[in-house]
């Protein structure tokens, strides 16, 4: 049961900004909710993911391709494009944390005279953890429109 509340807790604050940036992005007002909908589910299947031990990359990766197939078939409902639900429903899984920490380490080890081991390995770590995780939402994205709207068989 704390494993749902949970979930419906980060689907409610994943939707938010979704939503915001959409708004943002100038997406007709009919179609805000369903990009909450595609936000909310996809930051939520990479919640629980996560729950599960899976490792954030592939969380991510997999969240990002639900979400590719989810605003597939809301283009195919509302003969509107892909894009204008997903990018919106993808902000709120971009990996602002892991970005900012690799910023703050870098500024820090600039300041310093002699190279520290421990700030380059954060800054290496958390900078190969935001690409990675920016890699998957890009990948996991575009995979469902490559395979779905694919003019040859996949086999």
């Amino acid at each position: 049961m704390d494993l749902f509340i949970k979930l419906l807790n980060d689907a409610f604050f994943s939707s938010i900004p979704a939503v915001g940036f959409a708004m943002l992005f100038n997406v007709p007002r009919r179609f805000l909710v369903y990009c909450g909908v595609a936000g909310a589910l996809g930051h939520s299947t990479r919640t629980l993911l996560l729950h599960f031990n899976l490792p954030i990359e592939w969380a991510t990766f997999v969240a990002a391709a639900i979400v590719g197939v989810l605003t597939i078939r809301f283009a195919k409902r509302h003969l509107a494009p892909p894009l204008m639900y997903a990018v919106a429903a993808i902000i709120p899984m971009i990996p602002g944390t892991y970005a900012y920490n690799t910023v703050i380490a870098l500024v820090q080890l600039t300041a310093l005279t002699e190279i520290s081991p421990e700030l380059t390995a954060e800054v290496i770590s958390n900078g190969l953890k935001t690409v990675f995780i920016l890699g998957a939402l890009s990948v996991g994205l575009a995979l469902p429109s490559l395979l779905y709207y694919r003019t040859r068989p996949v086999i």
